[in-house]
């Protein structure tokens, strides 16, 4: 039997490092989980733990990314001239409803909360390590404004009042109020509002 390549293996180092991390800081929070702690729960030595990650900020700020790189728009999703509106901003909406829908994510987003609630300057260097790359409703609302097919010369404002929209139902209440994660159907009528008010307002004549 060939044995792992030492890529492999690292890979697979690495993925049980993500993995016992997401774990440790939805159970026992930011403050309280340590790299020790990571390391024997992912059956690794702390030096390989600091060789995939610099520090705990980083880890943290790294699972984050991993959960919201599933709400990005993927290919399929991205704008396209010769579709009706309405059907692929539902697509869009439904995608982030879906992502909100996350018990990890939505954990992991307490957790962080709590972590920076305390240290404006954690809360900067945290989050800033999340990543630029430009959240994907937007990217399309800038597509569709680019196109003339919506209106508004502000694509991000458009895109945080959408937002805001479906947060508003599937994302603040959970994290703060610990209201349990919309149904099914409760998404789909979200999704049916949100993306008829929000085309309502915004999409030309």
């Amino acid at each position: 039997m060939t044995a792992p390549s030492p890529a492999r293996l690292t890979d697979r180092k690495r993925a049980a490092i993500l993995e016992a991390a997401a774990a440790e800081f939805r159970q026992a929070g930011y403050d309280a989980t340590s790299m020790d702690r990571v390391a024997a729960s992912a059956g690794v030595s702390k030096r390989t733990v600091y060789n995939h990650f610099p520090s705990k900020e980083v880890l943290f700020a790294h699972i984050l990314q991993q959960l919201l790189e599933r709400g990005v728009a993927s290919p399929e999703l991205a704008y396209r001239s010769d579709r009706p509106l309405r059907p692929q901003l539902f697509e869009l909406v439904q995608q982030k409803l879906q992502l909100l829908h996350d018990e990890d994510f939505i954990d992991l987003v307490r957790v962080a909360i709590a972590a920076v609630i305390p240290s404006p300057e954690r809360a900067q260097e945290m989050f800033a390590r999340i990543g630029d790359k430009e959240e994907g409703l937007t990217v399309w609302i800038r597509a569709a404004a680019a196109d003339g097919r919506l209106n508004t010369q502000d694509p991000l404002f458009a895109s945080m009042l959408l937002q805001g929209m479906i947060k508003g139902f599937a994302f603040w209440p959970q994290i703060t109020l610990g209201q349990p994660m919309l149904t099914q159907a409760q998404r789909s009528q979200v999704a049916d509002t949100v993306t008829d008010m929000f085309l309502g307002y915004f999409a030309s004549a």
